[in-house]
């Protein structure tokens, strides 16, 4: 469930820019509209309509995201704070200038992040961020966490370039599939890679005597 939660926005993003793709003029009438005050020059054309009303339900969907957990007394992780504050600068950029360079680059930006994070906690402070969140799940040596946090941190760079990659190699329709299919099922495959690697080094926990 908590999965769904994180992917809800991006799930939107992608159902809004396929509805609004197979309907390019009627979406074009909507956004100019209901956002032309918010783009410059207040018209929105046909082919920038999709991305558009796609990158305006994202940005809703976040926000709506941190205000239910706000609403719950939930904590919110630094992690969802970037990303709202990533999808609503590069969205409201992306919005205003008709540009869906913007968008493109918020998920490179994120990763770049989090790999940033990282590196730098372990290479300034030597504080493992992996071991911080998983430390109290899992009992491993610490090589294995060190390691761990390395993977981790490669993994989000490269995540970053491959997104640039598809976003300026391919269609912005191929980058939309990407951006939910690609990015999830990466993800899944590269943790559940983690998981077997993990498998062989975690350590039983002592028994306690009767």
């Amino acid at each position: 469930m908590k999965l769904l939660f994180d992917f809800l926005p991006i799930i939107l993003f992608f159902v809004a820019f396929k509805f609004a793709d197979a309907n390019k003029a009627a979406a074009a009438a909507f956004a100019t509209s209901h956002f032309g005050f918010m783009v410059s020059g207040g018209i929105v054309g046909p082919e920038e309509a999709p991305v558009l009303l796609a990158t305006v339900v994202v940005v809703i969907a976040t926000l709506l995201q941190v205000a239910w957990l706000l609403a719950r007394g939930k904590k919110i992780d630094m992690i969802l704070w970037v990303s709202l504050a990533l999808v609503v600068i590069m969205g409201g950029l992306t919005i205003w200038l008709h540009s869906e360079t913007f968008i493109k680059w918020k998920p490179t930006l994120l990763y770049w992040v989090m790999a940033g994070a990282l590196l730098v906690a372990w290479l300034g402070w030597r504080k493992n961020l992996i071991r911080t969140l998983l430390g109290e799940q899992l009992t491993l040596p610490e090589p294995i966490w060190q390691r761990l946090n390395m993977a981790w941190a490669s993994f989000f760079a490269a995540m970053g370039a491959l997104n640039l990659w598809v976003a300026y190699s391919f269609a912005t329709p191929t980058w939309v599939n990407f951006k939910l299919f690609g990015i999830m099922g990466l993800l899944l495959v590269f943790a559940l890679g983690q998981g077997l690697y993990l498998s062989r080094h975690l350590r039983d926990e002592p028994k306690e005597e009767p």
